[in-house]
């Protein structure tokens, strides 16, 4: 019981991350940077980040795991670097001024988790439970194997580790008939390509997929998902399949494919969903919160 003191402290701590938040925004640049740092306290005992070392890697991160924006790449980075210390979590080397990039670039600049935070994650198990609380709340599970992969952490140790973590009373709780009702009103098959398969009696590598995430305010409701193939939501979650107004499949510019085999995700472009008879279509506010927060770079022509 001795220990309970320093982990409320440190799930409270990175619980209470400011992100700009305005009808379902995404707005992870403050959690990634933060998994950066986890990342690199679990390989060298310390978080320390300078800023000339890592700019480049947290521009990608944002523009990889983030919503598409105007903001320049150097500028999106600039952001949580500087702005990670109003949240308490976050100590710079030198003080310099909110999202200016010129002092940050004039002289050596290091940036590092705050001394308490670091101790209190450094008992056995503590970096990957702070990396699943934090990818747990930015991310669906097809997409948080991905994120922990880039910032250094492995999934199997996040995600197999005993979590202690307290259980928050305030947290959305996920209907556990949602996933069973949207596979049978999909009629057990994939929205976008018609996979069925099943092993016995078991749907296999089929899914409920939400249209607007979860963890961002999507509602466990029929019109917020389809059934999906395990291919397809991956997709759809990264951003690289979408859907329009019309309800026809978008296949994204930036997927691209080599293989045959691969090169089947381009003819699911422009298709029309097709639900069974009675099934309701997905809102269109969601599909617009898809289409904006997730889908990435222009549509392929028609």
């Amino acid at each position: 019981m001795t220990n309970e003191g320093p982990r409320h402290e440190w799930v409270d701590r990175l619980s209470s991350l400011r992100q700009y938040q305005h009808n379902g925004k995404r707005a992870p640049h403050k959690p990634l940077l933060v998994l950066m740092a986890l990342g690199r306290l679990a390989e060298t005992g310390s978080s320390e980040l300078p800023w000339s070392d890592i700019e480049e890697r947290l521009a990608d991160l944002i523009a990889e795991f983030g919503p598409a924006t105007s903001t320049g790449r150097r500028q999106s980075a600039a952001y949580p670097f500087t702005h990670l210390r109003t949240d308490g979590l976050w100590r710079l080397s030198r003080d310099v001024p909110m999202d200016t990039l010129g002092p940050l670039d004039a002289a050596p600049i290091i940036g590092r988790l705050d001394s308490s935070l670091e101790r209190a994650l450094s008992r056995p198990g503590q970096i990957e439970e702070a990396a699943r609380l934090l990818v747990d709340t930015q991310f669906p599970r097809t997409v948080s194997p991905d994120v922990l992969i880039a910032v250094g952490l492995d999934p199997d140790q996040v995600f197999t580790s005993g979590s202690f973590l307290p259980p928050d009373p305030e947290k959305r709780r996920r209907s556990s008939s949602w996933p069973l009702a949207i596979l049978e009103a999909w009629d057990r098959q994939c929205a976008f390509c018609g996979f069925d398969g099943q092993f016995g009696s078991s749907p296999v590598g089929l899914e409920a997929a939400h249209i607007r995430w979860f963890n961002l305010g999507g509602p466990d409701e029929m019109n917020n998902g389809m059934a999906l193939c395990s291919l397809h939501h991956k997709l759809f979650d990264r951003g690289a399949l979408g859907l329009d107004q019309e309800y026809r499949i978008l296949v994204s510019t930036v997927f691209s494919a080599r293989t045959d085999a691969a090169k089947r995700i381009y003819n699911l472009h422009s298709q029309h969903l097709r639900p069974r008879r009675g099934t309701a279509l997905p809102a269109v506010e969601h599909v617009t919160w898809h289409g904006r927060e997730v889908f990435r770079g222009q549509s392929l022509p028609v």
